[in-house]
């Protein structure tokens, strides 16, 4: 259930079709995460690509485990092995992918930290500088780690779907039919994609 009152009257006078699942959903709550986390998170959302919920959370979950007390600092990663790494599941160019991410992030090539003080859009073109890291893995940055309200990622699979299936389209929508209902959920994107997601019981999926 989505419970503040400001975004339920957003969407009831804005998006009544979208309002009507209101209370079939149950969102909690995401804040911000402190900085120290944005490394593992970002690590996390690299694991999570292209794959369904259940499965990167099982893959997540043997990452987190390789490190003690399960904190998986950029040292930390470069202490494992590759082999290790994909071991847990993961594939050789997400192994590639984290490990690029841990060495810069240890040599202070990137600053993570900074993406608190910066807009969505500048946040995007930071993080897709970093190998690996694509618009879609940015989004989900900006939702779950930042605690970003007003984010949509039209290259993700389940929203289209979901978009598809709620407001009946013959087939899966452009990115411009999907502009027209989104543009209406300014500035409760967020709240919007994850109604969705919720909607078909489907975790985010980034795009083939």
């Amino acid at each position: 259930m989505v419970k503040d009152p400001l975004i339920r009257d957003h969407f009831r006078r804005h998006d009544p079709i979208l309002f009507t699942l209101f209370d079939t959903v149950t969102l909690e709550t995401l804040p911000a995460r402190h900085p120290n986390e944005f490394f593992v998170s970002l690590c996390r959302e690299i694991i999570g690509q292209q794959l369904s919920g259940r499965v990167a959370d099982v893959i997540y979950e043997r990452f987190i485990r390789l490190f003690p007390r399960r904190r998986a600092s950029a040292r930390a990663v470069l202490a494992v092995g590759d082999d290790a790494l994909r071991e847990t599941g993961m594939s050789w160019s997400k192994v590639r992918f984290i490990r690029d991410l841990a060495t810069k992030a240890h040599a202070k090539e990137i600053d993570l930290s900074a993406l608190t003080r910066l807009p969505d859009q500048e946040v995007i073109a930071y993080l897709t500088k970093i190998k690996g890291v694509g618009p879609w893995t940015a989004e989900m940055f900006l939702i779950f780690t930042l605690g970003r309200a007003d984010v949509f990622s039209y290259g993700d699979l389940g929203l289209r779907r979901a978009i598809q299936t709620l407001y009946k389209f013959r087939r899966e929508p452009s990115r411009a039919q999907m502009e027209k209902i989104v543009r209406k959920w300014k500035p409760y994107r967020t709240y919007g994609a994850r109604v969705l997601w919720g909607y078909l019981d489907a975790p985010p999926l980034p795009a083939k």
